[in-house]
Protein backbone atom coordinates (compact mmCIF):
# COMPACT_ATOMS: atom_id res chain seq x y z
CA UNK A 1 0.00 0.00 0.00
CA UNK A 2 1.45 3.23 -0.62
CA UNK A 3 2.14 5.84 1.85
CA UNK A 4 -0.07 9.03 1.54
CA UNK A 5 1.40 12.21 0.68
CA UNK A 6 -0.80 13.87 3.89
CA UNK A 7 -2.75 12.62 6.63
CA UNK A 8 -5.50 14.30 8.68
CA UNK A 9 -3.11 15.17 11.55
CA UNK A 10 -0.34 15.64 9.37
CA UNK A 11 -2.68 18.61 7.72
CA UNK A 12 -3.39 19.77 10.82
CA UNK A 13 0.01 20.15 12.39
CA UNK A 14 1.83 21.55 9.11
CA UNK A 15 -0.71 24.17 8.42
CA UNK A 16 -2.44 24.99 11.92
CA UNK A 17 -5.46 25.00 9.98
CA UNK A 18 -9.41 24.32 11.71
CA UNK A 19 -10.81 20.76 10.06
CA UNK A 20 -14.06 20.45 9.08
CA UNK A 21 -15.22 17.11 8.20
CA UNK A 22 -13.38 14.01 7.80
CA UNK A 23 -9.74 14.08 5.59
CA UNK A 24 -9.16 10.80 4.06
CA UNK A 25 -5.87 9.67 2.58
CA UNK A 26 -4.42 12.49 0.54
CA UNK A 27 -2.57 11.82 -2.97
CA UNK A 28 -1.79 14.94 -4.39
CA UNK A 29 -2.13 18.62 -3.90
CA UNK A 30 -3.76 20.85 -6.58
CA UNK A 31 -4.47 24.30 -7.80
CA UNK A 32 -6.05 24.19 -11.13
CA UNK A 33 -9.52 22.14 -11.25
CA UNK A 34 -8.44 21.17 -14.81
CA UNK A 35 -5.59 19.37 -13.48
CA UNK A 36 -7.21 18.04 -10.43
CA UNK A 37 -6.97 14.19 -9.69
CA UNK A 38 -9.31 12.41 -7.37
CA UNK A 39 -7.58 12.60 -3.83
CA UNK A 40 -6.29 16.07 -4.09
CA UNK A 41 -5.82 18.88 -1.98
CA UNK A 42 -7.49 21.76 -3.87
CA UNK A 43 -5.60 25.10 -2.59
CA UNK A 44 -7.87 27.84 -3.36
CA UNK A 45 -5.60 30.38 -3.76
CA UNK A 46 -6.15 34.20 -5.28
CA UNK A 47 -4.78 35.73 -7.78
CA UNK A 48 -4.39 38.66 -9.58
CA UNK A 49 -7.58 37.61 -12.05
CA UNK A 50 -9.08 34.76 -10.75
CA UNK A 51 -10.08 33.17 -7.04
CA UNK A 52 -9.89 29.37 -5.78
CA UNK A 53 -12.47 30.00 -4.08
CA UNK A 54 -14.22 29.91 -6.95
CA UNK A 55 -13.85 26.38 -7.58
CA UNK A 56 -14.13 25.14 -4.62
CA UNK A 57 -17.40 23.26 -5.31
CA UNK A 58 -16.09 22.34 -8.63
CA UNK A 59 -13.20 20.42 -7.02
CA UNK A 60 -15.06 18.52 -4.85
CA UNK A 61 -17.16 17.22 -7.68
CA UNK A 62 -13.99 15.94 -9.71
CA UNK A 63 -13.01 14.10 -6.44
CA UNK A 64 -11.14 16.34 -4.02
CA UNK A 65 -10.13 14.77 -0.87
CA UNK A 66 -10.48 18.26 0.81
CA UNK A 67 -10.21 21.92 0.44
CA UNK A 68 -7.70 24.41 1.82
CA UNK A 69 -9.40 27.73 2.08
CA UNK A 70 -9.71 31.13 3.96
CA UNK A 71 -11.27 30.84 7.56
CA UNK A 72 -14.01 33.84 6.75
CA UNK A 73 -15.03 31.78 3.91
CA UNK A 74 -15.37 27.96 5.01
CA UNK A 75 -19.46 28.24 6.16
CA UNK A 76 -19.99 29.02 2.12
CA UNK A 77 -18.49 25.38 1.47
CA UNK A 78 -18.74 23.52 4.56
CA UNK A 79 -21.99 21.09 2.84
CA UNK A 80 -18.97 20.76 -0.21
CA UNK A 81 -16.28 18.37 1.61
CA UNK A 82 -14.15 18.70 3.95
CA UNK A 83 -11.89 21.66 4.67
CA UNK A 84 -8.82 22.87 6.14
CA UNK A 85 -9.41 26.64 7.03
CA UNK A 86 -6.40 28.84 7.59
CA UNK A 87 -5.97 32.81 7.97
CA UNK A 88 -4.60 33.00 4.57
CA UNK A 89 -4.19 30.21 1.91
CA UNK A 90 -1.05 31.06 0.26
CA UNK A 91 0.76 30.97 4.04
CA UNK A 92 -0.99 27.60 4.83
CA UNK A 93 0.77 26.09 1.01
CA UNK A 94 4.12 27.30 2.12
CA UNK A 95 3.25 25.86 5.67
CA UNK A 96 2.84 22.25 3.84
CA UNK A 97 5.74 22.97 1.60
CA UNK A 98 7.71 23.42 5.09
CA UNK A 99 6.54 20.94 6.85
CA UNK A 100 7.66 18.36 3.55
CA UNK A 101 11.17 19.85 3.19
CA UNK A 102 11.36 19.50 6.86
CA UNK A 103 10.15 15.52 6.77
CA UNK A 104 12.69 14.80 4.01
CA UNK A 105 15.50 13.11 3.76
CA UNK A 106 15.90 13.52 0.04
CA UNK A 107 18.90 15.12 -1.27
CA UNK A 108 17.95 18.24 -2.74
CA UNK A 109 19.12 20.63 -5.74
CA UNK A 110 17.83 24.20 -6.70
CA UNK A 111 18.56 25.54 -10.11
CA UNK A 112 17.67 29.05 -11.41
CA UNK A 113 19.69 31.24 -14.06
CA UNK A 114 18.50 33.45 -16.79
CA UNK A 115 18.65 30.56 -19.64
CA UNK A 116 18.40 27.10 -19.40
CA UNK A 117 16.84 26.53 -15.99
CA UNK A 118 14.00 24.55 -16.90
CA UNK A 119 15.67 22.10 -19.30
CA UNK A 120 18.67 21.30 -16.92
CA UNK A 121 15.83 20.98 -14.19
CA UNK A 122 14.48 18.13 -16.44
CA UNK A 123 17.36 17.16 -17.12
CA UNK A 124 18.27 16.44 -14.04
CA UNK A 125 14.94 14.46 -13.29
CA UNK A 126 15.92 12.40 -16.21
CA UNK A 127 18.77 11.16 -15.04
CA UNK A 128 17.99 11.06 -11.75
CA UNK A 129 15.23 9.03 -11.57
CA UNK A 130 16.76 6.12 -13.56
CA UNK A 131 19.00 5.48 -10.16
CA UNK A 132 16.26 6.32 -7.36
CA UNK A 133 13.29 8.06 -6.82
CA UNK A 134 13.12 11.95 -7.83
CA UNK A 135 10.42 14.57 -7.38
CA UNK A 136 11.22 17.79 -9.24
CA UNK A 137 9.15 21.31 -10.24
CA UNK A 138 6.20 20.45 -12.53
CA UNK A 139 6.72 22.77 -15.73
CA UNK A 140 7.89 26.41 -14.88
CA UNK A 141 6.62 26.33 -11.40
CA UNK A 142 9.45 28.16 -9.97
CA UNK A 143 7.86 31.16 -8.19
CA UNK A 144 6.16 32.46 -4.80
CA UNK A 145 3.11 29.48 -4.96
CA UNK A 146 5.31 27.02 -7.31
CA UNK A 147 7.71 26.25 -5.10
CA UNK A 148 6.29 25.83 -2.38
CA UNK A 149 3.34 23.70 -4.35
CA UNK A 150 6.32 21.83 -5.66
CA UNK A 151 7.63 21.12 -1.75
CA UNK A 152 4.03 20.61 -0.46
CA UNK A 153 3.77 17.68 -2.68
CA UNK A 154 7.01 15.71 -2.61
CA UNK A 155 6.71 12.14 -1.50
CA UNK A 156 8.44 11.15 1.93
CA UNK A 157 10.10 8.30 -0.16
CA UNK A 158 12.21 10.82 -2.32
CA UNK A 159 15.70 10.15 -2.74
CA UNK A 160 16.44 13.13 -5.25
CA UNK A 161 14.48 16.65 -5.02
CA UNK A 162 14.83 19.21 -8.03
CA UNK A 163 13.48 22.76 -8.08
CA UNK A 164 13.76 25.23 -10.27
CA UNK A 165 13.40 29.03 -8.40
CA UNK A 166 13.28 32.18 -10.84
CA UNK A 167 12.42 35.41 -9.74
CA UNK A 168 11.50 38.88 -11.87
CA UNK A 169 12.67 41.33 -8.90
CA UNK A 170 15.42 41.38 -6.36
CA UNK A 171 14.84 39.52 -3.24
CA UNK A 172 12.64 36.85 -5.01
CA UNK A 173 14.76 33.94 -4.64
CA UNK A 174 15.92 34.03 -1.01
CA UNK A 175 13.19 33.32 0.34
CA UNK A 176 12.21 30.18 -1.91
CA UNK A 177 15.55 28.94 -1.14
CA UNK A 178 15.65 28.84 2.24
CA UNK A 179 12.81 26.66 1.82
CA UNK A 180 14.14 24.37 -0.41
CA UNK A 181 16.93 24.59 1.66
CA UNK A 182 19.00 22.70 -1.22
CA UNK A 183 22.43 20.53 -0.66
CA UNK A 184 23.57 22.00 -4.15
CA UNK A 185 22.70 25.15 -6.09
CA UNK A 186 23.24 26.14 -9.77
CA UNK A 187 23.14 29.38 -11.76
CA UNK A 188 22.99 27.99 -15.52
CA UNK A 189 24.09 31.77 -16.74
CA UNK A 190 23.65 35.09 -16.17
CA UNK A 191 22.28 37.23 -19.25
CA UNK A 192 20.27 40.60 -20.36
CA UNK A 193 16.99 39.06 -19.16
CA UNK A 194 14.57 41.23 -16.74
CA UNK A 195 16.43 44.27 -17.41
CA UNK A 196 13.22 46.31 -16.86
CA UNK A 197 12.98 45.69 -13.31
CA UNK A 198 17.03 45.64 -12.87
CA UNK A 199 19.64 48.56 -13.66
CA UNK A 200 22.21 46.42 -14.75
CA UNK A 201 23.09 43.16 -16.08
CA UNK A 202 25.26 42.77 -12.85
CA UNK A 203 22.42 43.29 -10.55
CA UNK A 204 20.51 40.72 -12.20
CA UNK A 205 23.39 38.48 -11.49
CA UNK A 206 23.51 39.45 -7.63
CA UNK A 207 20.08 38.63 -7.90
CA UNK A 208 20.48 35.42 -8.91
CA UNK A 209 22.87 34.33 -6.62
CA UNK A 210 20.51 34.34 -3.36
CA UNK A 211 20.08 30.69 -4.51
CA UNK A 212 23.39 30.09 -2.63
CA UNK A 213 21.90 31.74 0.82
CA UNK A 214 19.61 28.87 1.31
CA UNK A 215 22.38 26.08 1.48
CA UNK A 216 22.90 24.10 3.78
CA UNK A 217 25.68 23.53 5.67
CA UNK A 218 28.56 21.81 3.41
CA UNK A 219 26.23 22.70 0.51
CA UNK A 220 28.03 22.96 -3.06
CA UNK A 221 27.64 26.22 -5.47
CA UNK A 222 27.65 24.84 -8.90
CA UNK A 223 28.68 28.47 -11.07
CA UNK A 224 29.54 28.59 -14.76
CA UNK A 225 32.97 29.70 -15.22
CA UNK A 226 32.62 31.35 -18.73
CA UNK A 227 29.81 33.68 -17.68
CA UNK A 228 31.21 37.52 -16.97
CA UNK A 229 29.61 37.86 -14.17
CA UNK A 230 31.54 34.56 -12.43
CA UNK A 231 33.40 36.40 -9.57
CA UNK A 232 30.17 38.28 -8.49
CA UNK A 233 28.30 34.31 -8.46
CA UNK A 234 31.71 32.77 -6.27
CA UNK A 235 31.70 35.87 -4.22
CA UNK A 236 28.16 35.19 -3.15
CA UNK A 237 28.91 31.52 -3.04
CA UNK A 238 31.68 31.81 -0.74
CA UNK A 239 29.94 34.29 1.78
CA UNK A 240 27.42 31.19 2.10
CA UNK A 241 27.37 27.63 4.07
CA UNK A 242 29.05 26.50 0.59
CA UNK A 243 31.96 24.37 1.54
CA UNK A 244 32.60 23.54 -1.92
CA UNK A 245 32.09 25.47 -5.57
CA UNK A 246 32.52 23.13 -8.63
CA UNK A 247 32.94 25.47 -11.46
CA UNK A 248 31.90 24.32 -15.92
CA UNK A 249 32.78 25.73 -18.69
CA UNK A 250 35.70 26.04 -21.51
CA UNK A 251 37.74 28.05 -19.07
CA UNK A 252 41.17 26.61 -18.14
CA UNK A 253 40.07 26.78 -14.83
CA UNK A 254 36.90 24.51 -14.64
CA UNK A 255 36.51 22.00 -12.88
CA UNK A 256 33.96 20.35 -15.67
CA UNK A 257 35.93 21.55 -18.82
CA UNK A 258 34.18 21.11 -22.13
CA UNK A 259 36.88 19.87 -24.50
CA UNK A 260 34.65 19.36 -27.60
CA UNK A 261 30.89 18.83 -29.20
CA UNK A 262 29.67 17.39 -32.19
CA UNK A 263 26.55 18.51 -33.07
CA UNK A 264 24.03 16.23 -35.08
CA UNK A 265 20.24 17.17 -36.03
CA UNK A 266 19.13 15.05 -32.91
CA UNK A 267 21.74 14.95 -30.22
CA UNK A 268 24.84 16.15 -29.69
CA UNK A 269 28.22 14.18 -28.99
CA UNK A 270 30.17 16.05 -25.70
CA UNK A 271 33.92 15.37 -24.75
CA UNK A 272 34.51 16.97 -20.93
CA UNK A 273 37.28 17.33 -18.86
CA UNK A 274 35.96 15.74 -15.38
CA UNK A 275 37.75 16.66 -12.37
CA UNK A 276 40.72 15.99 -14.26
CA UNK A 277 39.23 12.60 -16.16
CA UNK A 278 38.52 12.63 -19.64
CA UNK A 279 34.81 11.59 -20.19
CA UNK A 280 32.67 11.14 -23.48
CA UNK A 281 28.44 11.44 -23.58
CA UNK A 282 26.12 11.61 -26.27
CA UNK A 283 23.44 14.25 -25.14
CA UNK A 284 20.26 13.45 -26.49
CA UNK A 285 19.62 17.21 -28.01
CA UNK A 286 21.17 19.54 -30.01
CA UNK A 287 22.51 22.76 -29.26
CA UNK A 288 26.26 24.19 -27.76
CA UNK A 289 24.34 25.69 -25.33
CA UNK A 290 22.53 22.18 -24.18
CA UNK A 291 26.11 20.55 -24.41
CA UNK A 292 27.03 23.33 -21.81
CA UNK A 293 24.15 23.34 -19.60
CA UNK A 294 24.84 19.40 -19.62
CA UNK A 295 28.26 20.20 -18.11
CA UNK A 296 26.67 21.88 -14.82
CA UNK A 297 23.66 19.04 -14.72
CA UNK A 298 27.15 16.72 -14.13
CA UNK A 299 27.96 19.39 -11.59
CA UNK A 300 24.94 19.00 -9.54
CA UNK A 301 24.36 15.25 -10.24
CA UNK A 302 27.71 14.39 -8.91
CA UNK A 303 27.15 16.81 -5.84
CA UNK A 304 24.09 14.97 -5.23
CA UNK A 305 25.97 11.46 -5.18
CA UNK A 306 24.48 10.47 -8.32
CA UNK A 307 26.84 7.34 -9.73
CA UNK A 308 28.53 9.47 -12.23
CA UNK A 309 28.82 6.83 -15.31
CA UNK A 310 25.36 5.77 -15.12
CA UNK A 311 24.48 9.42 -14.98
CA UNK A 312 26.73 9.59 -18.31
CA UNK A 313 25.12 6.51 -20.38
CA UNK A 314 21.71 8.42 -19.46
CA UNK A 315 22.35 11.52 -21.06
CA UNK A 316 21.21 10.13 -24.39
CA UNK A 317 17.90 10.23 -23.26
CA UNK A 318 18.06 13.71 -22.15
CA UNK A 319 16.14 15.77 -25.23
CA UNK A 320 14.37 19.34 -25.08
CA UNK A 321 11.16 19.81 -23.42
CA UNK A 322 7.92 21.03 -25.26
CA UNK A 323 8.46 24.33 -26.33
CA UNK A 324 11.93 24.42 -25.53
CA UNK A 325 13.68 23.33 -28.53
CA UNK A 326 11.88 20.14 -29.26
CA UNK A 327 12.24 19.48 -32.92
CA UNK A 328 9.20 17.63 -34.97
CA UNK A 329 8.71 16.91 -38.43
CA UNK A 330 5.38 17.59 -40.08
CA UNK A 331 3.69 15.61 -43.36
CA UNK A 332 5.44 12.93 -44.87
CA UNK A 333 7.99 12.16 -46.92
CA UNK A 334 8.72 15.08 -49.82
CA UNK A 335 5.59 17.22 -48.18
CA UNK A 336 7.32 17.37 -45.13
CA UNK A 337 8.90 20.42 -42.32
CA UNK A 338 10.93 20.12 -39.57
CA UNK A 339 9.92 22.81 -36.67
CA UNK A 340 11.73 23.71 -33.95
CA UNK A 341 9.63 24.41 -31.03
CA UNK A 342 11.83 27.32 -28.88
CA UNK A 343 7.73 29.05 -28.82
CA UNK A 344 7.79 28.74 -24.49
CA UNK A 345 10.24 31.86 -23.61
CA UNK A 346 12.67 34.23 -25.54
CA UNK A 347 15.29 36.58 -24.49
CA UNK A 348 18.58 37.58 -26.15
CA UNK A 349 21.04 35.05 -25.58
CA UNK A 350 18.14 31.94 -25.88
CA UNK A 351 17.49 33.45 -29.22
CA UNK A 352 21.07 33.53 -30.38
CA UNK A 353 21.48 30.19 -29.31
CA UNK A 354 18.21 28.95 -30.97
CA UNK A 355 20.09 30.53 -34.20
CA UNK A 356 22.74 28.46 -34.33
CA UNK A 357 20.73 25.38 -33.77
CA UNK A 358 18.22 26.39 -36.69
CA UNK A 359 22.06 26.80 -38.54
CA UNK A 360 22.90 23.55 -37.40
CA UNK A 361 19.75 21.44 -38.78
CA UNK A 362 19.37 20.02 -42.36
CA UNK A 363 16.88 21.52 -44.57
CA UNK A 364 14.94 19.57 -47.19
CA UNK A 365 15.47 19.86 -51.20
CA UNK A 366 14.81 23.22 -52.16
CA UNK A 367 14.23 24.00 -48.69
CA UNK A 368 15.22 26.97 -46.19
CA UNK A 369 16.07 28.01 -42.91
CA UNK A 370 13.01 30.15 -41.58
CA UNK A 371 13.25 32.23 -38.13
CA UNK A 372 9.85 33.05 -36.55
CA UNK A 373 10.30 35.49 -33.81
CA UNK A 374 7.94 37.28 -30.92
CA UNK A 375 8.71 39.72 -28.89
CA UNK A 376 11.34 39.46 -26.10
CA UNK A 377 9.74 41.18 -22.91
CA UNK A 378 10.85 42.93 -19.70
CA UNK A 379 14.11 44.21 -21.52
CA UNK A 380 13.03 47.95 -20.31
CA UNK A 381 14.80 50.96 -22.04
CA UNK A 382 17.28 49.15 -23.99
CA UNK A 383 14.14 46.60 -25.79
CA UNK A 384 14.68 48.57 -29.14
CA UNK A 385 18.69 47.95 -29.02
CA UNK A 386 18.94 44.38 -28.14
CA UNK A 387 16.15 43.51 -30.57
CA UNK A 388 17.96 45.27 -33.73
CA UNK A 389 21.24 43.57 -32.33
CA UNK A 390 19.94 40.23 -33.55
CA UNK A 391 20.27 41.16 -36.81
CA UNK A 392 23.90 40.38 -37.82
CA UNK A 393 23.08 37.01 -36.06
CA UNK A 394 20.25 36.29 -38.23
CA UNK A 395 23.38 36.61 -41.24
CA UNK A 396 25.68 34.47 -39.38
CA UNK A 397 23.15 31.72 -39.11
CA UNK A 398 22.37 31.77 -42.65
CA UNK A 399 18.87 32.59 -42.44
CA UNK A 400 17.16 32.61 -45.58
CA UNK A 401 13.66 34.21 -44.39
CA UNK A 402 12.74 36.39 -40.82
CA UNK A 403 8.93 36.27 -40.18
CA UNK A 404 8.46 38.38 -36.66
CA UNK A 405 5.40 39.70 -34.56
CA UNK A 406 5.24 42.87 -31.77
CA UNK A 407 5.95 46.16 -31.52
CA UNK A 408 9.94 45.15 -29.87
CA UNK A 409 10.35 42.67 -32.79
CA UNK A 410 9.60 45.72 -35.65
CA UNK A 411 13.26 46.84 -34.46
CA UNK A 412 14.78 44.01 -35.72
CA UNK A 413 12.47 43.67 -38.71
CA UNK A 414 13.95 46.87 -40.33
CA UNK A 415 17.37 46.14 -39.40
CA UNK A 416 17.22 42.60 -41.48
CA UNK A 417 18.06 42.58 -44.54
CA UNK A 418 15.71 43.30 -47.45
CA UNK A 419 16.29 39.62 -48.79
CA UNK A 420 15.54 38.00 -45.76
CA UNK A 421 12.37 39.55 -44.31
CA UNK A 422 9.62 37.33 -44.89
CA UNK A 423 6.35 38.62 -43.47
CA UNK A 424 6.19 41.35 -40.69
CA UNK A 425 2.86 41.34 -38.32
CA UNK A 426 1.87 43.25 -35.14
CA UNK A 427 0.83 39.89 -33.48
CA UNK A 428 1.27 36.38 -33.69
CA UNK A 429 -2.47 35.74 -34.56
CA UNK A 430 -1.86 38.72 -37.85
CA UNK A 431 1.32 36.70 -38.79
CA UNK A 432 -0.24 33.16 -38.64
CA UNK A 433 -1.59 33.50 -42.21
CA UNK A 434 1.04 34.90 -43.73
CA UNK A 435 3.40 32.57 -42.20
CA UNK A 436 1.14 29.45 -43.29
CA UNK A 437 0.76 30.87 -47.20
CA UNK A 438 4.98 31.26 -47.30
CA UNK A 439 5.65 27.77 -45.95
CA UNK A 440 6.70 25.38 -48.27
CA UNK A 441 8.05 21.61 -48.08
CA UNK A 442 11.55 21.13 -47.23
CA UNK A 443 12.01 24.02 -44.69
CA UNK A 444 13.33 24.07 -42.00
CA UNK A 445 11.38 26.66 -38.76
CA UNK A 446 12.34 27.65 -35.65
CA UNK A 447 9.89 29.60 -33.64
CA UNK A 448 10.90 31.51 -30.45
CA UNK A 449 9.58 34.58 -28.42
CA UNK A 450 8.63 35.45 -24.95
CA UNK A 451 5.49 33.82 -24.13
CA UNK A 452 3.53 36.60 -23.56
CA UNK A 453 3.68 37.08 -27.56
CA UNK A 454 1.73 34.02 -27.97
CA UNK A 455 4.30 32.44 -30.13
CA UNK A 456 3.03 28.68 -28.85
CA UNK A 457 -0.01 28.63 -31.25
CA UNK A 458 1.96 29.31 -34.30
CA UNK A 459 3.35 25.94 -33.19
CA UNK A 460 -0.02 24.33 -32.99
CA UNK A 461 -1.20 26.37 -36.35
CA UNK A 462 1.43 24.33 -38.21
CA UNK A 463 0.80 21.24 -36.79
CA UNK A 464 -3.11 21.56 -37.82
CA UNK A 465 -1.55 22.64 -41.79
CA UNK A 466 0.02 19.96 -42.16
CA UNK A 467 -1.89 17.36 -40.63
CA UNK A 468 -4.82 18.15 -43.59
CA UNK A 469 -2.17 17.32 -46.04
CA UNK A 470 -1.81 20.70 -47.00
CA UNK A 471 1.30 21.34 -48.82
Amino acid sequence: MNTPLWTEASLQSATGGTLYGTIGAVTGISIDTRTLNQGDIFVALEGESRDGHDFVRLAFEKGAAAALVLDRRAEEFADAGALIAVPDVLDGLRHLGLAARARSHARIAAITGSVGKTGTKEALKTLLSKQAATHASVASYNNHFGVPLTLARMPQNAHYGVFEIGMNHAGEIEPLTKMVKPHVALITTVEAVHLEFFPTIEAIADAKSEIFSGLLPDGVAVINRDNPHYERMRAAAEASSASRIVRFGKHSEADIRLLDVTLWPDASDVVVEFFGHRKTYRLGSPGRHLAMNSLGVLGVANALGAELEGVLSSMKDVTPPSGRGARMMLGEGDNSICVLDESYNANPAAIRAALAVLASTPIGKNGRRIAVLGDMRELGEQSAMLHASLAPDLVAHQVDLLFACGPFMASLWHEAPQSMRGAYASDSSALEPLLLEAIRPGDTVMIKGSLGSRMGPLVTALKNHFAKGNR
